[in-house]
């Protein structure tokens, strides 16, 4: 139209543009476009920039396909989150996203079926590290044929796999003497939770209603005051984080087969370190589980009345930068200071102090509890 009206109409460049509410410079472009290309000139053309001054660079899109068939061969999660962890560790600057969208674009993401809604699931995690341990036994198969069991010890706060080794086949005194080594290792937790299997639990041997005697390792956490909790028969979601992990622990084992159990216990601990150390986790803010559990105090069997029993609280800043904490039956108001509103906190409660973290370690505040005084102001400041 523009063009029409310089070449047919006989208008110059500013009568057209007054007349069309544009630019002397984009009719002049125009028209000189013609000029040189004829009718092609007429063709919608792309606006998009002929250059992009934010785009990844060439070898770093390289790299992150490189580390998704190295994770993918080795067995590992080799997902847009493990990947940008990796990258990060080689001081690589790159989003979650953009990772994301690299995978996509070379068709190494495949589409899945909608899956439900992760809001609709009832979730539980333990408050603190050594709150609560989950173990679970898996069979496996070695590339001779012959059959083993895996046993495994979970920390159900952090993810921590506190043990993981293989037997020829897991029996009562596996389970203590597992169990035992890694409380030696990291202190004993305050409960366990297990399935029903004999090794774990006898209490539903003999009849529905359960009078078998205590077996070894009942016997065991009897006498540490240790709490034994065992999932419904027959519902293995109960125990859901070690389920989870036979998944992770299967697919990496299928790309490393071991012809001897010795063989596979080297796998089993090079697969136990990367999984608490490298990995990141989702549900604990993408953290590794070795940070997650050394991050606040452990808990232990302690008696409620010990005056060394730490509790934990986990909040969220108010607008006015504050936090709520009932003490000896009267609610409290810690105040951490308005530039950290909105911010996910742990509290730390030690007799009459109490220190506010964020989900990083980092000391927020620290309060010295006064019974008779409603706020609670900073006593140092973190």
């Amino acid at each position: 139209m523009l063009i029409k009206a310089v070449t047919v109409q006989k208008l110059s460049y500013g009568q057209v543009a007054r007349r069309y509410g544009v630019s002397k410079t984009l009719v002049h472009r125009l028209h000189h476009r013609w000029l040189e290309e004829g009718d092609a000139a007429f063709r919608p053309r792309s606006s998009a920039p002929h250059s992009n001054p934010n785009r990844v660079p060439g070898p770093l899109q390289a790299r992150v396909l490189e580390l998704r068939d190295q994770l993918t061969a080795d067995g590992l999660d080799a997902g847009p989150d493990t990947i940008h962890t990796h990258l990060l560790g080689e001081g690589h600057r790159i989003g979650r996203t953009t990772v994301w969208r690299i995978l996509t674009r070379a068709g190494k993401v495949t589409p899945q079926r909608q899956k439900r809604p992760k809001s609709s699931l009832l979730r539980f995690a333990a408050d603190r590290p050594n709150q609560m341990w989950q173990s679970d036994f898996t069979h496996w198969t070695l590339s001779t044929g012959a059959g083993v069991e895996i046993i495994g010890w979970l920390d159900d706060h952090s993810r921590y796999l506190l043990h993981l080794s293989a037997h020829r086949r897991v029996s009562g005194r596996t389970v203590t003497d597992t169990f035992t080594a890694a409380a030696d290792k990291h202190g004993y937790p305050a409960s366990t939770l297990t399935d029903n299997g004999m090794v774990y639990t006898t209490r539903y041997a003999g009849t529905i209603t359960g009078t078998g005697n205590p077996n070894a390792f009942e016997t065991l956490l009897a006498l540490y005051g240790i709490a034994q909790k065992n999932g419904l028969p027959y519902k293995p979601t109960t125990q859901g984080k070690i389920e989870r992990l036979w998944q992770t622990l299967k697919k990496h084992l299928h790309a490393h087969p071991a012809t001897t159990i010795e063989e596979l216990q080297v796998v089993l601990d090079g697969f136990r370190d990367y999984y608490n150390t490298q990995r990141p986790h989702r549900s604990i803010n993408r953290r590794t589980p070795a940070f997650a559990y050394e991050l606040i105090p452990k808990a232990s069997p302690t008696a409620p009345d010990d005056p060394n029993l730490w509790r934990v609280r986990y909040d969220r800043v108010d607008p006015g930068g504050k936090i709520s904490l009932r003490y000896a039956n009267r609610m409290m108001h810690l105040g951490i200071g308005r530039p950290h509103a909105g911010t996910d906190v742990i509290v730390l409660i030690h007799n009459t102090d109490a220190t506010v973290i964020d989900a990083d370690g980092t000391v927020l505040s620290e309060h010295e509890i006064d019974p008779e005084r409603t706020y609670q102001p900073q006593t140092k400041n973190g």
